[in-house]
């Protein structure tokens, strides 16, 4: 996986998660408590998740075939998707289940101490994961919002070990204000309610991470400011007359496509408008490196009018 793909904070996160859901699970054995079993799945949902992008980084590294001529980079969006339906059917979906059965069979908690215990080491577990994950983000989040970061990133991974991170320590908040009040108050509703909160929670971050990976999945364009590149790396050479208009693709976080069709004087000779057509390449890789996929057609500009307008997006005639 490469460097945007985060592999050093989603390793973290996958042994953070599988130390801290064997910790919950025999909290539960110990106290019965529902928030502390929610907390163990969805801890045991987290460490799958993290496994399958871990999968997801691997398969697209696979050479390009027939079958695939532009690779499998699309892989690690697909394997993105999965961790969201995962996180949303089995974590989210499961706690609100085990929330509503406590609530109709409430169950006293045995041995509270335990669960609290376990649940302050977990609260520091992931911490420290999230903070190794805010850490690699910062690599490449350059002045972007997080909330920025998360919508617009082209990597899934770091965004979906982000929120799951932010998602399990309120959760483990959750899970904690539920045994704490039980304890407190001897009512065992407010663990059922702890429960039920952790999966409204995991539910909203699963519809998050979905939403933004089918965006990705559907296929995305370059963004703003390096669509201005590419535009401007075609426009800067002089031999170019017009850029007629040019579409993008990100065939994985890694590797953009760019189709352009671009205009030369109608007396250019072939091989003159071959080389232009080479150095525009290189312009392109130079501004923009992950633009590996380069198709530039040539074509002769005609000034759109009444009698044939264009129906081409953007038309840009280069500078004299």
């Amino acid at each position: 996986m490469s460097a945007s793909g985060g592999s050093k904070a989603i390793i973290a996160a996958l042994l953070a998660n599988l130390g801290i859901a064997a910790a919950k699970f025999v909290g539960f054995l110990v106290s019965g408590s529902s928030s502390m079993l929610a907390e163990s799945v969805h801890s045991l949902a987290d460490t799958g998740n993290q496994g399958l992008l871990l999968l997801g980084g691997r398969q697209s590294r696979k050479r390009a075939d027939e079958s695939h001529p532009f690779g499998y980079g699309r892989e690690r969006y697909v394997y993105a998707f999965v961790v969201s339906i995962i996180l949303f059917s089995v974590g989210g979906v499961f706690s609100i289940y085990e929330g509503i059965e406590k609530l109709q069979h409430p169950h006293e908690l045995e041995n509270p101490l335990v669960p609290i215990a376990i649940l302050i080491v977990a609260i520091v577990l992931e911490g420290f994961s999230l903070r190794t994950a805010i850490r690699e983000s910062n690599h490449i989040r350059g002045k972007e919002s997080w909330v920025s970061f998360v919508r617009h990133a082209k990597a899934p991974e770091l965004p979906v070990v982000l929120l799951e991170d932010c998602a399990a320590l309120i959760g483990l908040v959750f899970a904690l204000s539920g045994v704490g009040l039980t304890l407190l108050t001897g009512n065992a509703a407010w663990d059922a309610i702890g429960t039920l909160a952790i999966g409204v929670l995991l539910i909203l971050v699963a519809v998050i991470l979905g939403i933004e990976t089918k965006s990705l999945l559907v296929g995305e364009g370059a963004n703003a400011a390096d669509a201005d590149k590419i535009r401007a790396a075609i426009t800067a050479h002089p031999e170019v007359e017009a850029l007629i208009y040019f579409k993008t693709l990100y065939l994985g976080p890694d590797e953009l496509l760019v189709a352009a069709k671009i205009a030369f004087p109608a007396a250019k000779k072939l091989s003159d408008v071959a080389a232009t057509i080479d150095a525009v390449e290189a312009s392109i890789r130079a501004a923009v490196p992950i633009a590996r996929a380069i198709y530039l057609e040539p074509d002769v500009y005609v000034a759109p009018n009444a009698a044939h307008p264009t129906t081409d997006a953007i038309v840009i005639k280069s500078a004299d």
